[in-house]
């Protein structure tokens, strides 16, 4: 899991510097006067050599990490605080709720 931590943060690295020369390389153009020119390519090839990777990996982080453990539940006070009902469903579950992974303030859902 932490190479996929490494991975995602270098290209994450990547593609700041990669945005940061091209606002640099736009800016100088335009403070010279010349026509901007390439910055549909340039774009396409950062898409193409930065986004799609980044996804690629953060996909396969997400495929790898599912099979792992979850922890045991422990009923902690400051913790899954329900002040008020959620307005959907029964009021307990959040919106993205995984019975699996989230607990509910009693406990995992599966375990009862």
């Amino acid at each position: 899991s932490w190479w996929w931590n490494k991975m995602a943060a270098s290209l994450a690295t990547l593609s700041l510097r990669s945005l940061a020369t091209s606002l640099r390389t736009t800016a100088a153009a335009a403070a010279e006067g010349h026509a901007h020119h390439g910055g549909t390519k340039q774009w396409k090839m950062v898409s193409l050599l930065v986004a799609f990777p980044a996804i690629c990996l953060c996909m396969a982080n997400a495929l790898v990490s599912e099979h792992e453990h979850r922890p045991e539940f422990r009923p902690y006070q400051h913790l899954r605080i329900r002040t008020k009902r959620f307005p959907w469903g029964d009021g307990q579950k959040s919106l993205f709720h995984n019975p699996h992974t989230n607990a509910l303030p009693d406990g995992y859902e599966d375990e009862h």
